[in-house]
């Protein structure tokens, strides 16, 4: 009985690790496959995946990870390390969208999607690339460095959401001065829960989110030379 109780508790624990997921950069990449990159929040920064604000309560990276997830694309999900510079870390960001292009990607199979901070960084990632074809998704990620820094622009197929009731809003000063778009579509959702209304996978914000992410999946660009 005792073996038998070693024994399940064994395959129960490689069952688990097997169930968990993997959000770093793929070792293998699959130029057939699409990609979306999903960067954090600031409170998330550093060694805990579910930090606690004390007036929005926990961010909870893991269960944004697994509502993120799709069987239709691969999801690129980093843990940012605390102190990061948002310069920096778009710069890598950049590199590894890049580097999914250099291998055979086309652009238009990447989707670089982040909150806050980490859509600050996603922002920043879309200016450095200039790439009209990659998909932008801003997350009330338009504000204090965006803003300031007049010179930043949008490129590509961009979707931004909002929260009515945050602090952070609209993206449409950034919109006014980015002649590159492809296409932008804004959002704008009304919890009541402020700029913590991104902290945990909500409907509001998801659904749309992966219904635009899905749409670039299945729909892809046409040629208007043809």
């Amino acid at each position: 009985m005792k073996f038998i109780l070693i024994l399940l508790s064994i395959v129960t624990g490689v069952t688990a690790c097997a169930a968990q997921r993997d959000y770093a950069f793929p070792n293998n990449i699959n130029t057939a496959e699409h990609y979306v990159f999903y960067s954090h929040g600031f409170i998330v920064e550093g060694d805990d995946p579910t930090p606690i604000h004390p007036r929005w309560g926990v961010y909870d990276f893991p269960s944004i990870q697994k509502a993120l997830d799709d069987d239709s694309y691969t999801l690129i999900a980093h843990h940012r390390p605390k102190g990061v510079s948002p310069i920096d870390y778009a710069k890598r960001l950049a590199g590894e969208v890049q580097q999914l292009i250099t291998l055979g990607v086309p652009p238009e199979n990447i989707t670089l999607t982040g909150f806050s901070r980490g859509g600050a960084i996603t922002i920043l990632a879309a200016n450095e690339l200039k790439n009209a074809k990659v998909n932008v998704v801003i997350l009330a990620g338009c504000a204090g460095l965006i803003n300031r820094k007049r010179d930043i622009q949008l490129y590509g197929r961009v979707l931004s959401i909002y929260e009515t009731s945050d602090d952070v809003g609209s993206c449409n000063l950034l919109e006014a001065r980015s002649p590159m778009l492809r296409e932008f579509k804004e959002i704008a959702i009304s919890t009541g829960k402020e700029h913590g209304a991104f902290y945990r996978p909500i409907d509001e914000w998801l659904v749309p989110l992966k219904r635009w992410i899905n749409d670039s999946v299945s729909k892809p660009e046409i040629n208007k030379n043809e």
